[in-house]
């Protein structure tokens, strides 16, 4: 009988003494299929199996959208992250070894192919588990069905049309039957949409998990099999999938035409009522935009408040009212260390438990972030005789953002909240570790104990060796979870750490905003009502309110084409280092675009000692972005193997 493969092996005495491994377990030593539905218990481990496949994307090794854009950048050589998936962002990638390879399983990518065959086994045998009642058996049924449908969508979104795998082959099958074409977009994307809707019509299926039901939590829900509905067709109609773009007329070996020829706008109105439906329904069952609770561990005033609303919002696992699906798989631990830069002086321990800083934003990101009239720096009145890089000391006022007293550039002041609460700089207050989770709330006093960021030559966040550095003088404010406290070494139980937030509720209003603009336009402010939501957490002003009287461009937002932009720019700021801007910008077609994957990656001098040489601009790289990396390269062994196969354009 065929064997099951097994990836690797954790005993289901983990399930029982973790909550947060729930997902984490695979069959170990289950010899055939027949065994493995025999039982419920067997049939169970199956099941993980599934869901074991998961692409972790809290990991900072293996999420592409991390590491394959321009966010964020590396010392080179680098040093304490894998630099694979980096290499994607710097022009590395080749057909002959694809980086994040999540067609073969390679290069820091998960079997995908291998999961969907495993998810159809589960379904294929799951009738034959004797001991199991009825509507469990038809929930077990919905959730590997949404994998089903979750495996095809991510190789979708990575290679465009792919084979529909709607049931394995039986053994014995011919060699002309395993060579498998690739299906069009338009058959894929309605595949997933129909297997996705069969689950959302499965009674079984919880509509969300309550606090009784947190040790499952991970497990799929109705509200996230209706808010990935919304994502799958938000991405279908984008300009990338939708047509139109001759660089994409790929057809297989018979003729058959696998991009669209001409953008079909009525993908835009299903992604339109897919994205309302989600809302919607999460609405319903209480889900809103995160605002934090303070406590008395964390006394904060209203600056800092607005800060914790947005920064928060990824990390606080237990009054989190906006994650719609919280990815157990892949929790933050190392993540968050490696973002985390050194804030106390003292022995630094051994590499594995120090605080490492290594994740650096770049100087695109800082100047990306609105002004604190919620306006582009290049488009705000008040910034247009400013320098951006001159020196400014801060004052009592700017108390809560940069260090009273210190010195850093005009760039850091002034700006939106959601700049304070995403990245660490260079003089800005670091609030959140333990030493100064009082102070902040007192208006006038115990400023001597705010944290602050020092990161100039000789400095304690400095860079001091070749690894656990910022090339850039950025780090990653908004991975590190308030309760994460910061000693010179930094044992595990100092990282609080919490489930990758796979999708929230702020990003669904921001799709159904690009929804509603790609439909109706501004429609007399009914598309910028979801933008303005979440503005107003954001702690800026409306859409109308800052452009009509802070910017120099008054009425900007009518114009659709215009409002289109400030939609791109409102998810590349929310999202900000969530893994968005990079699927973003391809299914936008805007990443060879100036400005965006095509163009300089810069930082500050970070060997310079003395302000005026520190805040100097630093050239670290080129990036260079042709039409032919909107879609991965299958690897040419793959095409071997396969001859009904055809590669993707450019590769």
């Amino acid at each position: 009988m065929k064997k099951i493969k097994i990836g690797f092996i954790i005993t289901l005495t983990s399930l029982l003494c973790s909550c947060q491994k729930y997902l984490d377990v695979v069959p170990d030593n289950v010899p055939t299929l027949d065994y493995a539905f025999h039982l419920r218990a067997s049939a169970e481990r199956y099941l993980f199996t599934c869901y074991s496949y998961m692409p972790s994307n809290g990991d900072i090794n293996k999420n592409p959208g991390f590491n394959g854009a321009d966010e964020v950048w590396y010392m080179s050589p680098i040093k304490g992250v894998n630099g694979d998936v980096w290499s994607i962002a710097q022009g590395l990638q080749s057909s002959s070894s694809p980086l994040a390879n999540y067609w073969s399983g390679e290069k820091q990518g998960n079997k995908l192919f291998q999961a969907i065959r495993d998810c159809n086994i589960f379904l294929e045998n799951i009738d034959k588990v004797a001991d199991i009642e009825a509507y469990e058996k038809d929930r077990w049924v919905a959730e590997v069905t949404f994998l089903k449908a979750y495996y095809h969508f991510y190789l979708f979104r990575m290679y465009g049309p792919i084979p529909i795998v709607k049931q394995n082959l039986p053994l014995g099958s011919s060699p002309a039957e395993v060579q498998v074409y690739r299906q069009p977009v338009n058959e894929v994307v309605n595949y997933i949409v129909e297997l996705l809707d069969e689950v959302d019509r499965n009674e079984s299926l919880p509509d969300r998990l309550s606090g009784t039901e947190n040790i499952e939590l991970g497990r799929i829900t109705r509200v996230i099999v209706k808010a990935l509905k919304a994502k799958v067709l938000v991405t279908a109609a984008s300009p990338l999938f939708n047509g139109g773009n001759s660089f994409f007329n790929l057809q297989d070996n018979k003729g058959l035409q696998l991009f669209n020829l001409s953008p079909d706008p009525q993908k835009w109105v299903k992604a339109l009522n897919a994205c309302k439906e989600a809302i919607d329904f999460s609405e319903k069952l209480g889900y809103k935009l995160y605002e934090f609770p303070p406590s008395f561990a964390y006394k904060v005033n209203d600056t800092i408040q607005t800060q914790m609303n947005i920064r928060a919002a990824l990390s606080d696992k237990e009054a989190n009212t906006e994650v719609i699906w919280p990815n157990t798989n892949s929790t933050t631990g190392t993540l968050q260390r490696s973002s985390i830069p050194k804030l106390l002086p003292g022995d630094p321990g051994s590499t594995g438990l120090r605080p490492m800083g290594t994740v650096a934003p770049t100087l695109k990101m800082a100047e990306m972030f609105y002004t604190n009239k919620g306006l582009p720096i290049e488009y705000d009145k008040a910034w247009q005789n400013l320098d951006r890089f001159a020196l400014r000391t801060a004052v009592a006022k700017d108390r809560f953002y940069v260090k009273k007293g210190q010195e850093t550039v005009q760039l850091h002041f002034d700006r939106e909240p959601r700049f304070y609460a995403d990245m660490g700089f260079d003089r800005g207050i670091w609030y959140g570790n333990a030493a100064n989770n009082y102070d902040v709330a007192l208006e006038d006093n115990g400023q001597g104990s705010l944290i602050y960021v020092q990161g100039r030559a000789g400095e304690v966040a400095a860079k001091q060796e070749n690894q656990n550095y910022s090339i850039t003088g950025y780090t990653v404010k908004k991975w590190v979870h308030i309760g994460t406290t910061q000693t010179p070494q930094m044992p595990s139980s100092n990282i609080k750490s919490y489930p990758w937030p796979e999708l929230r509720l702020a990003d669904l209003y921001l799709l159904y905003a690009e929804a509603l603009n790609e439909v109706n336009g501004y429609n007399g402010g009914a598309t910028t009502l979801w933008v303005n939501k979440i503005r107003a957490r954001a702690g800026i002003p409306s859409v109308e309110v800052s452009w009509n009287q802070y910017s120099t461009l008054p009425g900007y937002y009518t114009d659709k084409n215009n409002l289109r932009s400030i939609i791109h720019k409102e998810r590349a700021i929310e999202l900000a280092f969530e893994g968005s801007r990079f699927w973003d910008l391809r299914r936008w077609l805007e990443a060879h675009q100036s400005g965006a994957l095509n163009g300089p990656v810069k930082g500050w001098d970070i060997t310079q000692k003395e302000s005026i040489a520190y805040y100097r601009e630093v050239l670290l790289f080129n990036q260079r972005y042709s039409m032919r990396e909107y879609l991965w390269p299958l690897k040419i062994s793959e095409m071997q193997i396969n001859h009904n196969l055809v590669q993707n354009p450019g590769w």
